[in-house]
């Protein structure tokens, strides 16, 4: 007769199986973040007169103007709609992150 460890099933195996699960999931969440982290993500402001481009990282990549958006007369402009651009494309990257993030833990069904 083989013994069992009291309160798990199988004799534990249950409870490898689970860590087992836990670090493949960790390894696909690091696989997804780091996809994501090297993917591009690109918003515009003005109608399209500034885009801003973004890694997953939140690094710029690209400022991209059109010549009529730049007047020597009105910077602070300019200034509004690069910020607006570049914030709305790293917006667009952590909205990434977190649906890849969010489905991939919620396959553990774990509350983080």
């Amino acid at each position: 007769m083989k013994a069992r460890v009291s309160g798990m099933p199988n004799g534990g195996n249950s409870q490898a199986n689970m860590m087992k699960k836990i670090q493949e999931m960790q390894a696909q969440l690091e696989q997804k973040q780091a996809e994501i982290e090297a993917t591009e993500f690109s918003a515009s402001a003005g109608g399209g007169a500034v885009e801003v481009t973004v890694t997953g990282a939140h690094e710029i990549k690209a400022i991209d103007l059109k010549p009529e958006v730049v007047d020597p007369d009105d910077v602070e402009m300019l200034s509004d709609l690069i910020i607006a651009a570049a914030n709305e494309a790293m917006k667009k990257a952590d909205d990434a992150m977190e649906q890849a993030m969010g489905a991939l833990k919620g396959g553990l069904g774990l509350p983080f």
